[in-house]
């Protein structure tokens, strides 16, 4: 399993729901087994830059995670997106057992 983080941050803080609202296009895109848009609730006081919106997706090998990110609704995503953010950092990575 691939799990896939993305981290953004807003130029403009009254951006911050249109932001969101673009990332959940993504949610349509089919290659997902599970998908997820949040808000940072800024409970972390020793964290580097401000992070605003998170996605979390999870994916059943890296072939459907290519897939998402070749979908056009993942193209329009960042059109839509990619002018209202400040920081985007990503993750994809496969998880280890803790035991």
């Amino acid at each position: 399993m691939i799990r896939h983080i993305v981290f953004f941050s807003a130029s403009d803080p009254t951006d911050i729901k249109a932001i969101r609202d673009g990332l959940m296009m993504l949610k349509d895109i089919p290659d997902s087994s599970h998908f997820e848009v949040g808000e940072n609730i800024h409970s972390d006081t020793i964290s580097g830059p401000q992070i605003d919106v998170v996605v979390y997706a999870e994916f059943a090998d890296e072939a459907a995670l290519a897939a998402y990110k070749s979908n056009p609704i993942y193209e329009a995503c960042i059109a839509r997106v990619r002018p209202m953010r400040e920081i985007r950092i990503a993750a994809d990575f496969k998880a280890f057992s803790a035991t």
